[in-house]
């Protein structure tokens, strides 16, 4: 999958997420419980974001010695290695198999961990999955790697927003705004961008620059206008271009 319609799908994911930690735990509770428990912790920490960030067992380190040197074998490098598995990830994605996905993105990252497509691609698992602080946090940590990545960009952005309608902490909107002017510089026929700018716009209460930026997103690409947002910010303020009109 494209990471152009990985956008796509993330930016109709539906807006009620709950921003949350996540946190999972083995209830194995069996005869052979220490075994169990073994095998459930390993297929547990496959479905956290970076392998749950927490000390390996000795199990683990052994899968990772193995999964490397299978790689090693199989692959010109780790960099090319990193990038197959990367777009796997992008594909479960697609299919929404996000458990499959994130732990696609786990061994991309696990290759490589400057491979920015493995901080995004766990984002927009946590993000699909509801946790927008997590997905805020690997967003921001594939930022930090592609800062020229227009998709990770808007993608953060997006979150930010998605952050200030539950929290309402301006600083969000602060960042979405210096990410989107970003994103434009690198990019400005991105119609995405003018999409989340209008949102951004609407959030302030700038309701005249927010259909600017849908207007400017429909001589750019027309079929990414929300009607459903257009209908709300009709609410606040009539088109003044008069194209839009409140039914």
């Amino acid at each position: 999958m494209t990471q152009k319609l990985i956008i796509g799908i993330f930016v109709l994911i539906a807006t009620a997420a709950q921003a949350q930690t996540m946190q999972f735990t083995s209830t194995r509770t069996d005869s052979n419980a220490k075994t169990a428990n073994k095998v459930a912790t390993i297929k547990d920490i496959h479905l956290m974001p970076l392998f749950g960030e927490t000390n390996k067992s000795m199990a683990q380190i052994e899968m990772e010695i193995k999964f490397l040197s299978d790689c090693d074998r199989d692959f010109e490098n780790r960099t090319e290695a990193s990038r197959f598995f990367a777009s796997r990830g992008w594909e479960y994605l697609q299919e929404s198999e996000l458990d499959t996905a994130c732990y696609r993105f786990n061994l991309a990252w696990l290759l490589d961990n400057k491979n920015a497509d493995a901080y995004w691609g766990l984002g927009v698992v946590c993000y699909q999955k509801g946790y927008l602080t997590d997905a805020e946090r690997l967003l921001r940590k594939g930022i930090d790697i592609d800062s020229a990545n227009v998709g990770l960009l808007v993608d953060l952005a997006t979150v930010d927003m998605l952050s200030f309608k539950e929290n309402k902490e301006n600083w969000e909107l602060l960042e979405a705004d210096q990410l989107l002017a970003k994103a434009i510089i690198i990019d400005s026929t991105n119609g995405n961008i003018y999409l989340k700018k209008a949102v951004l716009e609407y959030h302030k209460g700038n309701y005249a620059a927010s259909w600017a930026n849908v207007h400017r997103l429909r001589t750019i690409d027309e079929a990414l206008i929300d009607l459903d947002f257009v209908k709300e910010l009709l609410d606040c303020k009539p088109d003044p271009m008069g194209f839009f009109l409140k039914k």
